[in-house]
């Protein structure tokens, strides 16, 4: 099961990442974790050289101390009853956010998909996508929603996609985890691949075509099942389905027909392999969800 003992949760100061927020003191108060609020400021600006050769003064920087002073008060609203550390530097937001979640060393870190500063650009914003490729730890993508109240963050139907490799089993670990926390409805999804990319005709020639894709079918709920440890099913009834398409495809429709308020995945391994996997499946299912995406690799 899940051990989250510390959350990290980056804020800029945007709705995006007060939403974020929210989502991380819900966590903190289910597993009575740590929270650190991390902001990260630009440095102090330098004069700007005019054409006529005299200088443009900067404009005027906050002090250090007054950064921390409007971090928490952009913390104190959602903060409730779960105490939160707040934590400023300067510098570059990708190269922080991943140095201080090594430093604490982070369980979870949560991070908005919208906002100001670093977090602009496209649905996920370079910041978040760069962070998200480097950090190791389990990462929660929040996309915004600025008309879910704070007190109502909640996670009652949680979907897993599993293609039973190493990370999404892990994946199923953490889902199962946060069912149990937030007495969720969980869905465990497998989506094959159409049977012509994966074998030759001549290697099924035995069955007829609805006859072997209901047995890879058959193969893969057994499969499912067997994943799910005996005692989560005194406390849980997941559901297992599988399906036949595009995985990214199919995870974004299946979530959004099933209402989930939580996608749990696995990531492939690093380097030129997660590139390409990440890219072309994880990173979909990021861009185009419209609930909080929790990813994990091995």
């Amino acid at each position: 099961m899940a051990d989250i003992r510390r959350i990290l949760c980056p804020v800029d100061l945007s709705a995006a990442s007060r939403h974020a927020l929210e989502h991380a003191v819900a966590l903190a108060r289910w597993y009575e974790s740590t929270l650190v609020a991390f902001h990260v400021f630009s440095p102090q600006a330098l004069p700007m050289a005019t054409e006529f050769g005299g200088y443009v003064p900067a404009p005027p920087q906050l002090s250090e101390g007054e950064i921390l002073e409007e971090v928490r008060r952009f913390t104190q609203p959602v903060a409730g009853s779960v105490p939160i550390e707040i934590v400023v530097r300067d510098g570059h937001p990708v190269y922080e956010i991943i140095g201080q979640a090594a430093r604490m060393p982070a369980d979870l870190l949560v991070m908005g998909t919208h906002g100001r500063g670093g977090f602009e650009r496209l649905f996920l914003g370079s910041v978040t996508e760069k962070v998200l490729r480097k950090v190791v730890c389990p990462t929660l993508t929040v996309p915004p929603n600025e008309n879910v109240p704070t007190d109502a963050v909640s996670f009652k139907m949680i979907l897993c996609p599993v293609d039973f490799s190493p990370p999404s089993t892990r994946a199923l670990e953490y889902a199962l985890s946060f069912a149990r926390e937030a007495d969720a409805r969980l869905m465990v999804l497998h989506v094959l691949e159409s049977y012509v990319d994966a074998v030759k005709l001549s290697e099924v020639s035995q069955f007829t075509v609805p006859e072997f894709e209901q047995q890879r079918k058959d193969d893969a709920i057994e499969r499912l099942k067997a994943l799910i440890p005996a005692d989560a099913r005194e406390w849980c009834t997941p559901e297992e389905v599988v399906i036949t398409g595009k995985p990214h495809r199919e995870i974004v429709r299946v979530a959004g027909e099933a209402g989930a308020d939580l996608i749990v995945m696995g990531v492939h391994g690093r380097g030129a392999v997660d590139l390409m996997v990440f890219g072309s499946a994880t990173n979909e299912v990021l861009r185009a969800a419209s609930c909080p995406v929790l990813t994990l690799r091995t």
